[in-house]
C-alpha cells in the first residue's frame, strides 16, 4: 500500500484524560469499574474512515490504556473491571478494517504493538495487582474485540441466538489477528489445536453452547439474566483481590512536555534530534533531591513523586519516538545526576513493596522497561563521568543494544547495581536483563549483584555490564562511528536483528505475540495476497474479488 494513503498526524499524544474520551465511558460502582466501549463513528484518528460496528483504531486504543492505567493508580478500592459495549447487540467488530487497508505499514504496525501493550497491561494488573477483567460480551464480538476479551481473566457471552465470538481475519482478509488472539487461544485459553483451525478459519466464529464447549468463552446467559449474572460474578472476583477496600488513589495529572521540532522536553527526560543522522539523545535525569521516604509521604508526593514521574515521562517520549519520528532509527541513552538519588529511590521502593501504590509505580516501571525492549530501535547507552546509571536506570543500560563506557584517568565513571536488577523488572521472557545477558555464564549474575559498591571502567568492562570502555583520545571518534555505521544500516535488518538478540532463552505468551506473531504480521502485512491491487484487505468492502497467489513459500 501508498505509505501516504491515509494521511499520519503530524504529531499523535498518548496522553488523554476521561472527561477527553470519545469512545469509552467508565464508571464506577465501589470495587467494580465499568468500561463501556461506545464508538464515535466520526471520530478516527486520522480523516478517510468510519468507525462503524465499535471498530476501534489507535485513539480508541490509547482512551483504553489511560483508562487502565488510571484505574490501578486513581481508584485502588476497584477489584474487577467490567469491559462491555455501550451498542446493542454489537460487542466489538475489531480493529477498523478500512483504517488498516488505508494506513501505512509502519503504522499498521504500530498501531498492533501498542495494542498488544494494553492488553499485555490488562494481564499484568490481573497478575500482580489484584485487579480482575471480566468480558461482557453482550452482541457480536469478532476480531480485535474477541482479542480485547480474551486479554481479560474471563469472558461471557449473551445467549441471544446470534451473537458469536470469531477471529476472521485469515478467511476474509488474508492477515493474522494483531493482538496475540491465535497465541492466547492456545496458551491462555488452552483451546485444543485442532479446534483453534477450525476457529481460526470460519469468519462466522462460534456461539452459544459450543462457544463454552470449546472453551472460547467461559459461560453464555440469556438476554434476559445478563445484566445480573454479570454484576453476580463482578462482584465475585473482587472477592479475590488484595486491593485495598478504599482510596484515596492519586491523580495521574498531565506530562505537558514542551514539543518541538528539535525535540522533547520533560521535567526529568529530554530528547534531542539529529534529523540529518536520523538519531536522537534520550536523556533521563536522577532526582535533585531525596525522595519520600514512606508510603504516606508517597501517596501526598502523588505522581510528582520521581520514580513514577519519570517513568511516565519516558514511557511517553518512547511512544512518541515510535509513531511520530519514524526516521529517527538510533537512540542514544543517557542518565545524569546523582546516581546515589537512584539507589535511594530504588531502595524505597524495595522497602515497601507491599503497600499497593509502591507495587503500581513498580510494575509501571517494568512495563516501560519492557516498552523500550519491543520498541524498532536501536538503542546504545553512553556512558560518562557524572552519569546516573545505577540499579533501576542501569536496567536502560541493558536494555539497550550496546554500552559505551568512557575511560578517562582525570574523570572518574563508574556504574552500580541494585536489588532492583535481580528480577523485580523482568523482560518479557520473564528473566531479568542481567540473565539475558549472561545467559552463557549465569553464575555471573550472582557476582555482579554481589558486588560492594561501584564498579569503575576496568570493573564493569571486566565484567561485561559494557560493551566497549575506550579512552578519552578515542572516544569521540569510536561513538560517533558506531552511530553513524548504525544509521548507515538497512532499518528492516536491523529491527529483526535486535528482535532476535533482546529476548534470549525462555519463550512466554508474550515473547510469542511479539516475535512470532508481530514479525510475522509485519511480512503478511507487505504481502499481495493481503494488500496488493487484488489482494483480501484491498478488496474488502468492494465488489472486487480477491485473487491469491497460491504459492506457498
Amino acid at each position: 500500500m501508498n505509505d501516504a494513503a491515509v494521511p499520519t498526524p503530524p504529531e499523535v499524544s498518548f496522553e488523554t484524560h476521561p472527561d477527553q474520551y470519545r469512545h469509552w465511558k467508565l464508571t464506577f460502582d465501589g470495587p467494580v469499574a465499568t468500561l463501556g466501549m461506545d464508538v464515535q463513528e466520526d471520530a478516527g484518528l486520522v480523516p478517510g474512515y468510519k468507525l462503524k460496528l465499535n471498530s476501534y483504531d489507535l485513539g480508541v486504543d490509547i482512551e483504553l490504556a489511560d483508562a487502565i492505567t488510571r484505574i490501578r493508580f486513581e481508584h485502588p478500592e476497584v477489584r474487577t473491571v467490567v469491559v462491555t459495549s455501550l451498542r446493542e447487540r454489537i460487542f466489538c467488530a475489531g480493529a477498523n478494517i478500512f483504517m488498516l487497508r488505508g494506513s501505512s505499514h509502519a503504522w499498521k504496525v504500530n498501531f498492533c504493538k501498542f495494542t498488544n501493550e494494553t492488553r499485555l497491561g490488562m494481564e499484568d494488573a490481573s497478575a500482580h495487582s489484584g485487579l480482575k477483567f471480566l468480558a461482557a460480551l453482550n452482541g457480536i464480538c469478532a476480531g480485535g474485540g474477541y482479542e480485547l476479551a480474551l486479554a481479560c481473566d474471563e469472558i461471557v457471552l449473551v445467549d441471544d441466538s446470534n451473537s458469536a465470538v470469531s477471529l476472521p481475519e485469515t478467511p476474509l482478509l488474508a492477515v493474522l489477528p494483531g493482538t496475540g488472539g491465535l497465541t492466547r487461544v492456545v496458551d491462555k485459553r488452552k483451546v485444543r489445536r485442532d479446534l483453534a483451525d477450525v476457529f481460526g478459519t470460519i469468519a462466522e466464529g462460534v456461539k452459544g453452547k459450543r462457544a463454552v464447549e470449546w472453551n472460547l468463552v467461559d459461560a453464555v446467559v440469556p438476554p434476559s439474566k445478563f445484566k445480573d449474572a454479570i454484576a453476580k460474578r463482578a462482584l465475585e472476583l473482587a472477592s479475590t483481590s488484595d486491593r485495598p477496600s478504599a482510596g484515596p488513589g492519586i491523580a495521574l495529572g498531565p506530562l505537558s512536555p514542551t514539543i518541538t521540532a528539535d525535540g522533547y522536553a520533560y521535567s526529568s527526560v529530554s530528547v534531542e534530534f539529529e534529523r540529518a543522522k536520523r538519531v536522537a539523545t534520550l536523556t533521563v535525569r536522577a532526582p535533585e533531591q531525596p525522595v519520600e521516604q514512606t508510603p504516606e509521604a508517597i501517596v501526598a508526593a502523588g505522581d510528582q513523586f520521581w520514580p513514577l514521574r519519570m517513568f511516565r515521562e519516558l514511557d511517553d517520549a518512547i511512544l512518541r519516538l515510535r509513531v511520530n519520528e519514524r526516521e529517527i532509527g538510533t537512540i542514544v541513552l543517557k542518565a545524569s545526576g546523582d546516581a546515589a538519588r537512584v539507589l535511594e529511590a530504588d531502595q524505597v521502593l524495595l522497602d515497601h513493596a507491599d503497600h499497593w501504590l509502591v507495587r503500581e509505580i513498580t510494575h509501571f516501571i517494568k512495563r516501560t522497561l519492557k516498552r523500550v525492549d519491543l520498541s524498532a530501535r536501536s538503542f546504545f547507552a553512553v556512558i560518562e563521568p557524572g552519569n546516573a546509571f545505577a540499579g533501576s536506570l542501569f536496567e536502560l543500560a541493558l536494555a539497550a543494544d550496546r554500552s559505551y563506557m568512557l575511560d578517562d584517568p582525570d574523570q572518574p565513571n563508574s556504574v552500580q547495581l541494585s536489588p532492583m536488577n535481580a528480577g523485580v523488572l523482568p523482560m518479557s521472557n520473564g528473566i531479568s536483563r542481567l540473565q539475558a545477558r549472561f545467559y552463557g555464564a549465569p553464575d555471573q549474575v550472582g557476582t555482579v549483584l554481589a558486588f560492594d559498591g561501584a564498579f569503575d571502567v576496568a570493573e564493569a568492562a571486566a565484567a561485561g555490564l559494557v560493551t566497549f570502555a575506550p579512552d578519552d583520545i578515542d572516544w569521540d571518534d569510536e561513538v560517533r562511528l558506531a552511530v553513524e555505521g548504525r544509521a548507515a544500516m538497512s532499518p528492516d535488518a536491523l529491527t529483526g536483528m535486535e528482535a532476535n538478540l533482546r529476548f534470549v532463552g525462555p519463550e512466554t505468551m508474550e515473547t510469542k505475540i511479539f516475535g512470532r506473531l508481530t514479525a510475522w504480521q509485519n511480512w503478511i502485512f507487505q504481502r499481495p495476497n493481503a494488500v496488493g491491487p487484488k489482494g483480501a484487505l484491498t478488496a474488502y468492502g468492494t465488489s472486487d474479488r480477491s485473487e491469491f497467489d497460491y504459492n506457498r513459500t
